[in-house]
């Protein structure tokens, strides 16, 4: 399943999550540190939401309340919330 998430209170805009499962298989950020970005996707492909979530959650940009990674747990969320409904 691929799910787009518009991200809230980042420099990146979008994340688009694609998931086996509760695996993440596959993540591309659009706008932010393109680098750091890549750096983070590659690091997190084939990690379960758990995992993501005890490592990532809470990451805070600066003075942001968020971060990408901390944005990156709530796409997940959201693509897991929206994969159940779907059945």
């Amino acid at each position: 399943m691929t799910y787009k998430y518009i991200t809230k209170g980042t420099c990146s805009r979008e994340i688009t999550v694609e998931m086996e499962g509760d695996v993440l298989k596959h993540v591309s950020f659009y706008g932010g540190c393109n680098g750091n970005l890549q750096g983070i996707s590659a690091l997190v492909e084939g990690m379960t939401y758990d995992q993501l979530k005890e490592k990532l959650s809470g990451i805070r940009c600066g003075f942001k309340s968020t971060s990408c990674p901390d944005q990156l747990v709530k796409a997940v969320e959201e693509a897991l919330a929206q994969q159940r409904k779907n059945g």
